[in-house]
């Protein structure tokens, strides 16, 4: 799939612009109720839609040109509205001689808008990206993967298993381990979280689907920690990507705002 390069170029200072359940038995849910480990999955984007907010960390982790690179991400997000603000830490460049400006980037539902992009754009603008034109719907591309795609990607869970308890961070959390598939979320998702989520189904294609996923969740039902494995084809081979979001501070400010239309550049941008 010709987007998925992109996590390739944002490590060398880049990002592309334009391009039921199984397994064990019920465990307790939120409020102590027993749910079944599916069901307890399926309901993460409605938990973080309930709390309205929280901070966020991001990780992505791939091997680019057979060095392991890690893109990092720190800010806030709205549930409510779908609106999230982070800043994204980009590594050094292959020789590790040069040290890229920070990325801010705003997620919102179908767009990605990035400043600091480079390459061309001034530093005043924002560079906007419509996330359903993109082969993999945002999932990888932009270094982050929206922590609310991501929570409404488990609405495709399929088998899963509870794993046990776990200490995250001082808190105690609950471990489920299975996959999840793309076109099967698409189908349920929040209609806001559906054009990305169904061009990431026919981007990876059937077989890329399934993605494996770890997810942790505290005593009040609220995901806390998701690791999501993405693969994809580029030029004849399998690329893995690794995406990890810690979600913590719950009920925090997050006044995020788009963007402004003045400030959004509609030059060339240079890949």
């Amino acid at each position: 799939m010709t987007g998925a390069t992109a996590l390739a170029v944002t490590a060398s200072g880049a990002l592309v612009a334009g391009c039921g359940s199984g397994g064990a038995a019920g465990t307790e849910g939120a409020g102590g109720q027993s749910a079944e480990p599916g069901q307890v999955v399926a309901r993460a984007a409605d938990g973080l839609l309930a709390a309205g907010s929280s901070k966020a960390s991001t990780s992505m982790e791939m091997a680019a040109g057979g060095t392991l690179v890690t893109i990092r991400g720190e800010g806030v997000y709205d549930y409510t509205r779908r609106l999230g603000q982070l800043k994204v830490l980009l590594p050094k460049d292959a020789a590790g001689v040069e040290e890229h400006r920070p990325l801010i980037e705003v997620l919102a539902p179908d767009a990605l808008y990035m400043k600091n992009r480079g390459a061309g754009v001034p530093a005043d603008k924002w560079v906007r990206v419509d996330t359903t034109t993109l082969p993999d719907g945002n999932l990888v591309t932009g270094g982050v993967t929206d922590p609310m795609v991501a929570a409404e990607l488990l609405r495709g869970v399929g088998p899963v298993v509870y794993v046990g308890e776990e200490d995250l961070a001082g808190v105690r959390v609950r471990h489920y381990r299975g996959t999840a598939d793309l076109a099967r979320a698409a189908g349920v998702a929040d209609s806001r979280a559906r054009g990305s989520l169904m061009a990431a189904a026919k981007g990876f294609g059937k077989e890329k689907g399934a993605v494996p996923f770890d997810a942790y969740f505290d005593e009040q039902g609220l995901l806390r920690k998701l690791r999501q494995r993405f693969s994809y084809l580029n030029e004849g081979r399998t690329v893995a990507v690794a995406s990890t979001t810690l979600l913590y501070g719950f009920g925090v400010p997050a006044a995020v705002r788009l963007p402004a239309g003045r400030d959004i550049y509609a030059g060339k941008i240079v890949s």
